[in-house]
């Protein structure tokens, strides 16, 4: 079952009672609307996650908490209003890239990225961009060639690369780095053609993925899909 107008009714409803008593009472709705089409939409992606990257976690069952960890959520809300899941080759490591798919009552956001690239990680990925790697040639490559994703990530607020040109730039001056695309496509996110379209975007970038992963010190990833 795709998800449905039910699915983002249940996430603000949720959020606006911010009740463990009102969750509860609701629990088969949220079964319902989230839980089942969040597990199709990951077992319907698997063949192409492991096809980009063999050593991905794909388990249908592991969607994000709704709910806040209490003990670094003091003063907030108990409940989020959005659910996620990521596909990585570690559900522990935040140094590790991967690809995510998220829905709130706002929409949906899709792409790909580090939760928090370490210090180290980061210079590398410079240092492959800077010397011309063919890894970073390819992954521009595929940047270039769509128009779905953009990058996303805190500039520097001094430019640190002066002499660089103003493509690398945005690569280079940036303190974590990753892709997004945010989306109100309702009509898509509530069809049976959203894991199709998923799946033909992330193919896309597989080579910024492997661009993402050589940094880390990972083996390379699995199929890189030529880009156009």
């Amino acid at each position: 079952m795709p998800f449905s107008a039910k699915s983002l009714d249940f996430l603000f409803e949720n959020t606006l009672n911010d009740s463990k008593v009102w969750f509860n009472e609701h629990k088969e709705d949220y079964k319902q609307n989230i839980v089942l089409p969040f597990a199709k939409l990951v077992t319907d992606l698997t063949d192409t996650m492991l096809e980009i990257d063999p050593d991905f976690i794909c388990d249908p069952k592991k969607i994000s908490r709704l709910y806040r960890d209490a003990r670094y959520s003091k003063g907030k809300s108990i409940f989020r209003d959005y659910v996620w899941y990521s596909f990585s080759r570690s559900r522990e490591a935040y140094d590790h890239p991967g690809f995510y798919f998220s829905i709130s009552p706002n929409g949906f956001d899709y792409g790909c990225g580090y939760y928090t690239a370490s210090t180290e990680t980061m210079n590398i990925l410079r240092g492959l961009i800077l010397n011309d790697d063919k890894v970073w040639k390819a992954a521009l490559k595929a940047y270039k060639g769509q128009s779905v994703f953009e990058l996303y990530g805190d500039m520097y607020k001094r430019d640190r690369y002066p002499e660089e040109s103003p493509e690398r730039k945005n690569w280079l001056n940036r303190r974590q780095i990753g892709l997004s695309c945010e989306s109100k496509d309702f009509q898509l996110l509530f069809s049976d053609r959203l894991a199709e379209k998923v799946a033909e975007d992330f193919k896309s970038i597989a080579p910024i993925y492997k661009l993402f992963i050589t940094a880390s010190g990972e083996a390379p990833a699995g199929r890189v899909y030529p880009h156009p």
